[in-house]
């Protein structure tokens, strides 16, 4: 890939992350090239899926385990007090595993989006420099 079509994906990426809280000139970037980062990210996704030969996915599992719960009573006083005791509470955590995945697919999906991407590429760079102009300071 020339280093052209690398630097662009990877400033965007660098501008958007700061763009949520940062200067207007990020905010710009941000606002204007969502899409190009999405499919920037995608293509990422489907490349590293290629060369691992399989795919991420994330599925909850659900687990029993033994918790500290407190009870909350009025003591003689009328005051609250607490009282701790062992009981049992679900917990949900992701657990990722592979996915195989169709070596001609994935390469017909990473072909379509390398082409959106040089579609959308002059635009991107367009908002770039339009955002640098209207925000030099940031």
């Amino acid at each position: 890939m020339p280093r052209n079509r690398t630097m662009l994906p990877m400033a965007l990426a660098l501008v958007a992350a700061l763009g949520a809280c940062g200067t207007p000139k990020e905010q710009c970037v941000s606002r204007n090239t969502q899409e190009y980062r999405t499919l920037a990210r995608l293509l990422a996704e489907v490349e590293g899926n290629l060369a691992r030969g399989y795919a991420w996915d994330e599925r909850p599992v659900t687990t029993t385990e033994w918790r500290e719960c407190r009870d909350v009573v009025r003591g003689r006083d009328g005051r609250p007090v607490v009282i701790p005791r062992p009981c049992l509470r679900d917990v949900t955590e992701m657990e990722r595993f592979r996915v195989p995945i169709d070596p001609a697919a994935e390469a017909r999906k990473a072909a379509g989006l390398r082409k959106r991407l040089d579609a959308l590429r002059p635009h991107a760079e367009a908002v770039l420099r339009a955002c640098t102009a209207a925000y030099p300071e940031g």
